[in-house]
């Protein structure tokens, strides 16, 4: 099973990130949750460890993780933690920019599916050859 925990429903995915889902087994959402900008960083944690939880019950093959960054951040952690093999939609960003007469600028984005990354951990010892 292919988890998408994110505020993009999979029915509104093209057909080249469904068929890459797909690979992983039945494509379930997971709407990903409003963050209140006040919240803090005990509750963020909590709120991780209730969705991990939630989503760990589904027994995932994989599970892509999108939303707000810092929930993001902790509930990958606990994904991987369990095992879990959490990845990222990535995608080509074409923009174009549409100058009106008033000077005005529109801009028209469109994001085209490339892949799934996974997130990896960093070892201890390739952390040290950082600094």
């Amino acid at each position: 099973m292919f988890v998408n925990c994110s505020n993009h429903p999979c029915d509104k995915w093209g057909g080249d990130q469904m068929a890459a889902a797909m690979k992983y087994g039945e494509v379930l959402d997971y709407p990903f949750p409003e963050v209140a900008p006040n919240s803090s960083e005990e509750e963020i944690k909590r709120l991780a460890m209730k969705i991990a939880g939630e989503i760990l019950a589904l027994r995932p093959d994989a599970v892509m993780c999108q939303g707000e960054f810092t929930l993001t951040f902790s509930l990958v952690d606990f994904l991987l933690e369990k095992g879990v093999r959490v990845v990222a939609a990535c995608s080509e960003r074409k923009v174009q920019e549409l100058i009106r007469e008033d000077s005005t600028c529109e801009k028209k984005a469109q994001f085209q599916f490339v892949g799934f990354r996974e997130y990896v951990r960093t070892s201890k010892s390739e952390k040290s050859e950082w600094c």
